[in-house]
């Protein structure tokens, strides 16, 4: 018996929807031969890694907590990816917001004023954009691959976040630890309810995913982005200007990232500090496939992915699991993801061998 994959000729629309589904599925089957093997009750490890952490609504506005950040990069990606700009920047992009916007804020400490708030959120956003703005003039005027550019400008993002929080902006009076000065209220998104951390930022993340959906499915920019990843040529005898959709692709991506990441320092931090993300950005790489690039989708998939953050953090505490668990889950659910895609272009067939030898003989026989 032979297994064979044969052209579709065409996209498998219901694939297109399953394939996620059936990458989440081999995702578990998989969490549950690695817990038995290392000698853990799959049932109970995924209870404390899936259940536990939204058994109450405490669980449940920290699962959103996480999400936001998720969510408003992989919208941003969203729309890069549409035009088949592959953008790997998010998280510098949040880096760079987070640390523009704690600058911001910290000098306005002193400000009463909501407009404090107001200007915080739009110095990280534009921050965050400027940083992606590097990647679409390397890619326009140089025609550096946008992939090797805006990974390397993740780790220079990075190390600009740690030079200024030991330094320039680190809190004399933090006992030299590597932290800024706690914002002011002013500066700080209010909290929804007082029972979590759940922010203001929540209102922010519908308001872009809103934007997204508009801008990809209802508006001519929207077309132009997709024609544009579909076909460059054709994008260009219709008069669509590439290195404009380019730009403003990129710009998109970058203010989404930039919020992100200011929204986590205003937020449920309130200060800078070195872990202000423990990989948002790279994370939502994989929700923007799993959210097959549509903006309700990826509220779904970043949903799932804040669970697995969570869950790792949980199962880490509780049945003493290494903190690597969350990017183990991640990294197989890419995997899977990307083995199902397969089946969207290409049907699986068996073959009997033993049924073409069977042919082969009597034909032999015959002659």
């Amino acid at each position: 018996m032979l297994l064979s994959l044969e052209p579709r000729g065409q996209q498998s629309r219901p694939m297109l929807w399953l394939s996620p589904m059936l990458a989440a599925v081999l995702t578990l089957l998989s969490g549950v031969l690695l817990f038995t093997l290392l000698g853990h009750d799959p049932l109970e490890t995924l209870h404390t890694l899936l259940i536990a952490p939204v058994s109450d609504w405490y669980g449940v506005s920290e699962l959103l907590v996480k999400a936001l950040p998720i969510l408003l990069c992989a919208l941003g990606l969203a729309v890069a990816y549409q035009a088949r700009i592959w953008n790997i920047g998010a998280e510098g992009q949040l880096l760079i917001g987070a640390l523009a916007g704690s600058a911001m804020a910290l000098q306005l400490i002193d400000w009463e004023s909501r407009w404090a708030l107001a200007w915080v959120v739009l110095v990280g956003t534009c921050a965050g954009a400027a940083w992606a703005g590097l990647t679409a003039w390397l890619r326009t005027q140089f025609n550096a691959n946008e992939i090797l550019t805006s990974i390397m400008l993740n780790y220079i993002a990075l190390n600009l976040l740690l030079f200024f929080v030991h330094g320039p902006l680190k809190d004399p009076a933090g006992f030299n630890f590597p932290e800024s000065a706690m914002f002011g209220d002013a500066s700080r998104l209010p909290l929804v309810s007082e029972d979590g951390r759940l922010h203001g930022g929540l209102y922010l993340a519908l308001l872009a995913l809103v934007a997204v959906w508009v801008l990809l499915h209802k508006s001519f920019l929207g077309f132009q982005i997709k024609v544009l990843g579909l076909d460059k040529r054709a994008a260009g005898f219709v008069g669509f200007r590439e290195k404009r959709l380019v730009w403003f692709a990129l710009l998109v991506s970058g203010a989404l990232a930039g919020l992100a990441g200011v929204g986590e320092v205003a937020g449920p931090i309130g200060q800078l500090v070195p872990q202000v993300s423990p990989g948002y950005g790279y994370a939502a790489i994989t929700v923007a496939f799993l959210g097959r690039l549509n903006p309700l989708g990826i509220l779904f998939a970043s949903l799932l992915m804040a669970l697995l953050y969570l869950g790792g953090e949980n199962a880490q505490m509780n049945l003493n699991l290494p903190q690597a668990i969350t990017q183990l889950f991640q990294g197989m659910m890419l995997f899977y993801l990307l083995a199902c895609d397969v089946l969207i272009l290409y049907r699986p067939r068996l073959k009997w061998k033993w049924a073409k030898r069977g042919a082969k003989n009597n034909t032999e026989a015959m002659a």
